[in-house]
Formats: C-alpha cells, sequence, structure tokens
C-alpha cells in the first residue's frame, strides 16, 4: 500500500489528477517466489528508457528463464530475446525478497507486482536509477504467449494511470530462439547502456520516428 501512495502522490505533482480506479490498478500485489519461477514470455510494456519502444518495435520474441539458486534470495534470470530474427541471451542475478525484485549494483533496480486478473501472468512495475537519472517501466509477462484483450486493456488503463506511454504488444513468433542461443553477463551490458548518455540522445531520436512511422 506503502508504494501505492508514492506512485499516486508523484503523479499528482504537476501533473493531472489520477483517474477513477487508479489506487486499485497501482496497488502492488503479493508475488512469491514459486510464481516467478520457469519461463515467462514477455507480451508487452511501456517505458521512458531510451530506446526501448525502438527495441519494442523490432523485437519479435522476449523471454525469461527463471530459476532458483543455493541462495533462498537470489534467483537466476536467462534473458533471451529475438531482434529481426537474431537470437541473444543475457544471464544475471536478482534479489527477490518481500515480493520485490531488486539489482543494488552498478545501477539500482527495484521491480515490484501490480494487479492483473490473468492467472497465469505477472504486471512489472519497475525503477532503474543510474548516474542520476532513474527510468520506469511496466512490462507484462505471461507463461503463455498470447493474452486476452482484457489483460492488455488491464495493462494500457494502468500505464494511463501512470501516464506512461501507451503500451506497444509484441506479435508472438511461435518459433522463439532455441535454448542453445549463446549467453553473455548481462550486468555489465545492462549498465553500459544505462551509462551511454550519448547513446540515450540517438534513441530518444529513434523512439520518436519508430513511434511516428508506426502511428
Amino acid at each position: 500500500m506503502k508504494f501505492a501512495v508514492v506512485l499516486l502522490s508523484l503523479l499528482s505533482v504537476g501533473r493531472a489528477a489520477p483517474l477513477p480506479g487508479c489506487q486499485t490498478l497501482l496497488t502492488p500485489v503479493s508475488v512469491q517466489k514459486e510464481q516467478m519461477l520457469g519461463r515467462l514470455h514477455y507480451i508487452g510494456g511501456s517505458s521512458d528508457l531510451p530506446g526501448s519502444r525502438s527495441l519494442a518495435h523490432l523485437m519479435t520474441d522476449v523471454r525469461l528463464d527463471i530459476s532458483a539458486t543455493s541462495q533462498s534470495h537470489v534467483l537466476d534470470f536467462v534473458q533471451t530475446q529475438k531482434i529481426y530474427g537474431d537470437c541473444s541471451s543475457l544471464v544475471y542475478n536478482v534479489t527477490f525478497e518481500n515480493s520485490t525484485l531488486l539489482i543494488e549494483r552498478p545501477f539500482y533496480l527495484k521491480e515490484v507486482y501490480l494487479p492483473t486478473d490473468c492467472p497465469d501472468c505477472l504486471v512489472a512495475y519497475e525503477e532503474v536509477t543510474s548516474a542520476g537519472q532513474t527510468f520506469t517501466s511496466l512490462m507484462l509477462f505471461s507463461k503463455s504467449q498470447s493474452v486476452s484483450p482484457a489483460d492488455e486493456d488491464n495493462l494500457r488503463r494502468q500505464a494511463e494511470c501512470l501516464q506512461m506511454p501507451k503500451p506497444i504488444f509484441m506479435i508472438p513468433d511461435y518459433e522463439g530462439c532455441p535454448d542453445s542461443t549463446p549467453r553473455s553477463e548481462g550486468i555489465s551490458a545492462l549498465n553500459s547502456l544505462l551509462e551511454n548518455r550519448m547513446g540515450h540522445r540517438v534513441a530518444r531520436v529513434l523512439d520518436r520516428i519508430f513511434d511516428w512511422l508506426v502511428n
């Protein structure tokens, strides 16, 4: 509840009043570790991270394979994506405790989970802070490769409540990437992207171009 109050208070500073029903849509829900484990398919989302919208238009498959480790509060993530037919994988560990996912170094990432009526889905709200900049993302994952229109509408309403850009939903690629896709260390790769200020400027321009072409 405290996190929801913080979200809603941020929306009220210099912005329009939150829409009716937003508090319910933005109140974090409890997620057990067992719900995280296994394969999750990325369905769609919204983010102000530079380059995220360009990539969303180019990606045809993204999945997370999440497994437990010998440490009770640490999970192993394998993130695999297909961009224009090319597959790649990133591997990294995260802390998961009290329904919250954390990465503390070399950047700070906090992820909580928001309501959805989809029994096989997770809606993740994420804040990433790096070099004095904070970015937010709202993402829908599912054990299945597709969800109902109602589940997509729920994410759209949550994005509207957060005054985030309209979510972009992937067109499922049922072939996906092979499990044998070569893996790279993920934290350093993500950190390099976050710290590249010049790259951010170019990425923002590309985001606007892709959104203009698509819309």
